[in-house]
């Protein structure tokens, strides 16, 4: 029988599975294995909040949309807040106690920012993700110019350790492997 933590983490993944962003599914979990790699012994809510951290895009008709917001910054911090009110039902729905539930919820809901230690580690976690996952698929989608300042963004607000990481991805296709090195030197 499913513990309650993994019945809202498969919960969690069917419904990012249903996002139109092809990479979605792959960041999620891709996340969460960057959060292990950082910190192996994380607790329950922060490997929850990894999982969950972008289930605002899961769902076309309800999600967040860029092109709403003058300000970028005001857009991701929107889109984290309605993760967050998105992920509460389904971790109290499985059962999941209230003490992670509601820190799940808050490291969620701050994940661009960070803040304190564990927020600070889900924002390097789902930067990393961006950068091993995402950043090849949103150049096709959005090309040179857009991924180089999303990539820029991402990259500056990187801790010291995971900027190092990030330094050491390449990428099959030159063009991506030159995006980085470009936002690399730049930063």
């Amino acid at each position: 029988m499913l513990t309650s933590i993994e019945s809202a983490k498969q919960e969690i993944r069917l419904i990012i599975a249903g996002s139109h962003v092809p990479e979605d599914p792959r960041h999620a979990d891709n996340t969460l294995e960057w959060l292990l790699r950082l910190q192996p012994d994380a607790g329950d809510a922060l490997q929850l909040a990894a999982l969950a951290h972008d289930i605002d895009r899961a769902n076309e008709e309800t999600k967040v949309r860029r092109a709403d917001f003058d300000d970028y910054d005001v857009f991701k911090a929107t889109h984290a807040r309605h993760g967050a009110e998105l992920l509460r039902p389904i971790l109290t729905s499985c059962g999941v106690a209230p003490d992670i539930t509601d820190e799940a919820c808050r490291l969620v809901e701050v994940h661009e920012v960070g803040g304190d230690p564990s927020s600070e580690l889900l924002k390097d976690a789902d930067s990393i993700s961006y950068f091993d996952v995402n950043l090849p698929l949103y150049f096709q989608r959005e090309g040179w110019d857009e991924t180089k300042r999303r990539s820029l963004w991402g990259y500056r607000r990187l801790s010291a350790r995971a900027r190092l990481i990030v330094e050491g991805i390449s990428y099959g296709e030159e063009a991506t492997t030159r995006l980085l090195r470009e936002v690399v030197q730049e930063s």
